[in-house]
C-alpha cells in the first residue's frame, strides 16, 4: 500500500465534474478520483479548516459518532478499481476490535481529513489509475536503470552470491 495525501480538488476539463487529486509522498504520482459536488465541498471545507456549521453535516456527524462510541479511524484504504469505480473501506478500531466498513472513496477521504487519519491506496490501484506528476524524474530513473543494466556483467551476479548474509556459508 502507498500512503497518499490530498493535493486538492480540480475540475474535469470535459465534464466540469470535480476530481479529488491524491498524491504520493514523493510527489511523483497523482491519483485522480471523480467525486460529486457535495463531497468536493466537504473535502474543500476540511482542507481549508472551515468552521463546522452549527448543525453537523454528514461527514461531521460521522466523526461525532466515532467519538461517542470510542471508535478510532486508523486509516482509510482505497483497495480496488473495477469498471472505472474506486472502492474504499474505513478501518475502525474500538478497543481490541477492528472493523472495516465499505465506503465511497470521496466520503472516506472527507472523513479521514476531519479525523486526521491516513489515506492509503493499494499499489495495484495506483499502478492502474495514477498519472505521472514529475515526468523528468521518471525519465531520470528509467535512464539510471538502463545505465545500471548496460554495465551489469555475469561476474556481478557471482560476486553477489558470495556476499555475507546470503544464506551461503
Amino acid at each position: 500500500m502507498i500512503e497518499m495525501t490530498v493535493a486538492g480538488i480540480a475540475l474535469d476539463a470535459y465534464t466540469r465534474s470535480p476530481i479529488v487529486l491524491l498524491k504520493d509522498g514523493s510527489d511523483r504520482r497523482a491519483l485522480p478520483i471523480c467525486i460529486g459536488q457535495d463531497q468536493a465541498k466537504a473535502i474543500i471545507g476540511a482542507i481549508e479548516n472551515h468552521e463546522p456549521p452549527p448543525r453537523p453535516l454528514t461527514h461531521d456527524l460521522i466523526g461525532n459518532i466515532f467519538d461517542s462510541f470510542s471508535l478510532n479511524l486508523t486509516r482509510i484504504v482505497i483497495h480496488s478499481l473495477q469498471d472505472n469505480t474506486f472502492y474504499a473501506v474505513l478501518c475502525l478500531q474500538q478497543g481490541e476490535d477492528i472493523h472495516e466498513i465499505d465506503c465511497r472513496p470521496s466520503d472516506a477521504i472527507a472523513i479521514a481529513l476531519r479525523t486526521n487519519s491516513p489515506i492509503w491506496v493499494m499499489e495495484e490501484v495506483v499502478a492502474a489509475a495514477s498519472i505521472p506528476v514529475d515526468r523528468e524524474a521518471d525519465e531520470e530513473e528509467r535512464q539510471a536503470f538502463r545505465d545500471f543494466l548496460a554495465n551489469l556483467s555475469p561476474e556481478d551476479f557471482k560476486n553477489m552470491n558470495r556476499q555475507p548474509g546470503n544464506g551461503e556459508s
